[in-house]
């Protein structure tokens, strides 16, 4: 059974509330405590890191509101569910984060240019790593969380602070260096590290985003497993025309099958409920529909996305 798809909406939903409300407490505190150091240090590696944790903060209000809307049932003007909330998300997680790597780059190469003795070194380099250890406790967080429930924002928040997380560990040796050897510029090369690495993480989001906004197929595995599902049932001998799409913490599933045509309707009615059940069993939070095909005398299927070898 694939873990990823096997809770029930109601369990994604406390599961993502969850970890929303753990990213958006560990943001405020990140941004608290980086701004009190950036005051008594004027590092520009912790003026980076601390407008990055400001954008993060943003970015994660924005994903507690969208999971929550996003778990809502669908209503008489949103039959397929709001869903895509979290899509949707994830685009504007990607554009704080590009913006947050040029307001960081244009600062880093200021004071690259022309660079200042960094002050309390000693307090700057606390900050961060306090700010290590509770960044790396969310994204823990956060992995056991995606292990159970698929959530585009939530893997959109994640991949910010992994960023961030690797953005720490280079703002602690840039602030290090530059206060205890000397090397003044150390702190802006740092800085412009941080910028690229939110660049790369910025892409990330942007094409996981994307991905699930452009109905993207689920992955081949997961599509084999429905097939097999599907086919247990030795009366169900063929799965085609089969169309999947993962919207939030939903799954939509629909597909064709072929049925001996001799079977009445009631009895092809009880064959297809019951392997519905069977995929509902491993994907309780998917939408499923199937046609039956009468095998062997079905008419080529029309419309504008008419059956077709690929598909």
């Amino acid at each position: 059974m694939n873990d990823v798809h096997s809770l029930t909406p109601q369990e994604a939903a406390a599961l993502t509330r969850r970890v929303t409300s753990y990213s958006v407490a560990t943001a405020s505190v990140l941004v608290a405590i980086k701004i009190a150091a950036w005051l008594a240090s004027s590092s520009i590696a912790m003026l980076a890191s601390a407008a990055d944790s400001a954008l993060d903060l943003l970015a994660a209000l924005t994903t507690f509101f969208a999971v929550r809307y996003a778990a809502a049932p669908p209503d008489a003007e949103h039959r397929y569910g709001h869903g895509k909330a979290e899509g949707f998300a994830s685009l504007v997680q990607a554009g704080l984060v590009f913006a947050s790597a040029a307001l960081i780059g244009q600062h880093a190469i200021d004071d690259f240019m022309h660079p200042h003795p960094i002050a309390a070194g000693g307090w700057a380099m606390a900050v961060m790593v306090v700010s290590i250890v509770l960044t790396g406790l969310l994204i823990n967080a956060q992995n056991r969380v995606l292990k159970q429930a698929a959530s585009v924002a939530v893997s959109g928040d994640r991949a910010h602070y992994v960023a961030d997380f690797a953005s720490n560990l280079i703002a602690l040796v840039g602030i290090g260096v530059a206060a205890w050897l000397g090397f003044q510029q150390m702190d802006a090369v740092a800085a412009l590290a941080v910028a690229a690495l939110l660049l790369w993480g910025a892409v990330g989001v942007f094409r996981e985003a994307s991905g699930q906004l452009m109905d993207h197929e689920l992955p081949d595995e997961v599509r084999a497993q429905i097939v097999a599902l599907m086919t247990r049932d030795p009366q169900v001998t063929d799965v085609h025309q089969l169309r999947t799409r993962a919207a939030g913490p939903y799954v939509h599933i629909q597909m064709h099958v072929d049925l001996d045509p001799e079977l009445t309707l009631e009895a092809a009615h009880e064959v297809i409920v019951a392997a519905e059940k069977r995929v509902l069993d491993a994907f309780p939070a998917a939408d499923i529909i199937i046609h039956a095909d009468p095998r062997g005398r079905a008419e080529p299927h029309g419309g504008a996305f008419a059956e077709t070898h690929a598909a």
